[in-house]
């Protein structure tokens, strides 16, 4: 009989890491990062110190539960540079990456990076400006992006898209369809000149690092 004692308490540590996770997605997507850690034990019928034995930080934490969305970030950028039209690979860009952020507060917050210890999430805001750049640089040369449009707009963007958050739930994805389309509308070149009024500075923002060369 001892032979088989590991077995139930290895089935009941998976179904516990699953119950974490679970919890985590859910209180992380509806309140942000702020949430103690003991709140998410709570949240799935365990003990903190259950918790702690599989992550053993809130950035661990917080890293293996955005894992999917972060996947997800990856394949936007793959699919917008794959896109044999630039400017359409720049649109979908825009309106995916907003409905992936509108999913989850939690996940806005860590790829902006407001929870400073989700340090993972720099790399694909790093991928993320990259693939903006060289998008833009394609669509410009269409004439269907606004020249004067800066990667640095993006942050921009999504600085203002972390507003839809706050809304309920219901109408979440639906606000930031609209949001994203009314980006896009403002990125666009005029429809006949592909021109527009000149645009404000734009300012040097922090928070995807260093600017990226050429725009």
């Amino acid at each position: 009989m001892t032979g088989h004692l590991p077995h139930p308490v290895r089935s009941d540590a998976r179904d516990n890491r699953a119950r974490i996770l679970d919890a985590a997605r859910a209180v992380f997507g509806d309140e942000g990062l702020d949430v103690p850690m003991r709140k998410i034990a709570r949240h799935a019928g365990v003990g903190p110190a259950t918790l702690y034995r599989h992550f053993s930080t809130k950035r661990a934490l917080i890293v293996e539960t955005f894992a999917e969305q972060r996947r997800g970030c990856h394949a936007i950028v793959r699919d917008a540079l794959a896109d044999p039209d630039p400017w359409h690979g720049f649109q979908s860009l825009i309106e995916r990456i907003c409905e992936l952020h509108a999913h989850s507060r939690g996940f806005a917050d860590a790829f902006m990076a407001e929870f400073p210890e989700a340090i993972d999430f720099a790399a694909d805001r790093e991928r993320m400006v990259h693939a903006v750049a060289e998008l833009a640089r394609r669509a410009k040369a269409t004439g269907r992006l606004r020249p004067g449009f800066v990667v640095d707009d993006l942050i921009l963007m999504l600085m203002a898209h972390r507003g839809v958050q706050d809304a309920p739930r219901a109408i979440r994805l639906a606000a930031s369809r609209r949001f994203a389309a009314y980006m896009i509308e403002g990125f666009s070149a005029g429809p006949e000149t592909g021109e527009h009024a000149p645009l404000p500075p734009a300012p040097r923002l922090p928070v995807p690092g260093p600017p990226v060369p050429g725009l």
